[in-house]
């Protein structure tokens, strides 16, 4: 191989040297490299990045089973050009490879396999994220200008990915509302209903009382007035609960 950086064929080798460890079925390996260390090379590269995707994604890894994992795992380093040059962020290139094969409709991939594998993303997700520990707790303000927390994410799927596991694999579609939160360096989750969903997203742009209120009218305006008094009866009471889980805060 030349020596020497930035000259034209040491560039062309380093293409060549990484080209052979993203798929070695398809590139040669560049000349003047015993085969022997490129295939150590390419094991390494190879088995980091399925580890990673492993422990990010487990029951998704047991879902499809050892064989099958492999194989995505593979189809993703070989086909995938990722955007991201950060460790951490495979996952999310992960869940961009899923999103183009579902949208190339080329793959036998489970139907609820894209959000199965978001609703796990988001646990790293929370813990790389900032923390509110420098934020004024809600208290009795529940009514006031708050916010859902840095530590939250509400979330809706087609499938009820919080029950899928190598036991239990849908066949049709549950659609389901899911409120993840961090509490104590620990993720939790609750199923919400589409009510409360409404609610916690109406958080973004509007104060508490604004928050009720407005889910009210809308079920008032869609025929549904008991529901809209229980909104108006119990939404502090709902809204004093995820304070003190920490879901919400002052903004």
């Amino acid at each position: 191989m030349t020596r020497g950086r930035n000259t034209k064929a040491y560039i062309e080798a380093q293409i060549e040297f990484a080209a052979y460890i993203r798929n070695p079925d398809l590139n040669p390996a560049p000349e003047g490299i015993e085969p022997r260390r490129m295939k150590v090379y390419a094991d390494l590269f190879f088995n980091n990045i399925k580890n990673f995707l492993s422990t990010t994604f487990p029951v998704a890894k047991s879902c499809l089973g050892q064989t099958n994992w492999l194989r995505l795992c593979r189809a993703f380093l070989h086909q995938h050009p990722s955007e991201s040059p950060y460790f951490a962020e495979i996952s999310q290139e992960f869940l961009t490879f899923l999103q183009v094969r579902r949208e190339q409709g080329t793959h036998s991939d489970p139907d609820w396999l894209l959000e199965l594998c978001h609703y796990e993303w988001v646990e790293l997700s929370l813990d790389l994220e900032a923390d509110d520990d420098g934020v004024k707790p809600v208290g009795d303000e529940v009514l006031g200008d708050i916010r859902l927390s840095y530590e939250s994410r509400c979330l809706s799927y087609g499938y009820p990915v919080h029950e899928i596991g190598p036991n239990h694999q849908p066949d049709v579609q549950k659609p389901v509302h899911l409120l993840v939160y961090r509490l104590n360096d620990q993720v939790h989750f609750l199923e919400v209903n589409v009510v409360t969903m409404r609610m916690l997203q109406l958080l973004e742009s509007r104060s508490g009382e604004c928050a009720l209120t407005q889910v009210a009218e809308e079920l008032r305006q869609g025929g549904r007035a008991e529901a809209a008094a229980s909104v108006a009866s119990e939404g502090r009471d709902q809204l004093t609960k995820f304070a003190d889980l920490g879901i919400i805060r002052v903004r």
